[in-house]
């Protein structure tokens, strides 16, 4: 009977800690799951290069990029270009517009040479050119295929100020450009 009693015991201990076992292995895990999520990537900033470069147009660059890095996504400085005022070190924003100038160039004027700054002749809005009114500030390509097509069909400006009739050309527009436009003689 002794034997008998040990052998009781020996199987109630077994019963117990496979039921133990049983529970531990077949209860939901307490808390909340660890969700690893993948590392945020920023969406690239994009700008529109312009000017006196060797290819125009609208180039995606990393956030945090800089002036250098545009021109350099734009082919680098023309020849013609004047990179003395820019700041290459400049960070840049999402939507900027990089208008890259044209360096001053000499025009003779009889036996004298004189430097001219391309920003102090006017653009006479009448006759210029695409190239020439993409020149003045705020004014892309699109808008400057804008003023020519709003001359094609309605004719020659009378006034500076009748270029805001061109549509997408406001008053700040304007005051950017009314120093550097004319409409023939007067300005």
């Amino acid at each position: 009977m002794n034997k008998n009693w040990w052998v009781a015991a020996f199987i109630v201990i077994g019963i117990l800690l496979g039921a133990g076992v049983l529970i531990l292995v077949t209860r939901p895990p307490r808390g909340n799951p660890i969700i690893l999520l993948p590392a945020p990537t920023p969406a690239p900033i994009t700008v529109y290069v312009s000017g006196n470069v060797n290819r125009q147009g609208l180039y995606s660059l990393p956030v945090g990029s800089r002036l250098n890095d545009a021109i350099q996504a734009a082919g680098g400085f023309a020849e013609d270009a004047n990179s003395s005022g820019l700041n290459l070190a400049e960070i840049l924003v999402d939507g900027e517009q990089i208008d890259v100038p044209q360096a001053v160039s000499p025009v003779a004027t009889g036996s004298i040479t004189r430097l001219v700054d391309p920003l102090s002749v006017l653009v006479d809005i009448n006759t210029a050119s695409l190239e020439q009114l993409d020149t003045l500030p705020n004014v892309g390509p699109k808008t400057a295929q804008d003023i020519l097509d709003y001359r094609n069909t309605h004719g020659l400006f009378g006034k500076i100020e009748d270029i805001m009739d061109v549509p997408g050309i406001g008053q700040a527009k304007f005051d950017a450009m009314k120093d550097l436009i004319t409409v023939g003689t007067s300005p």
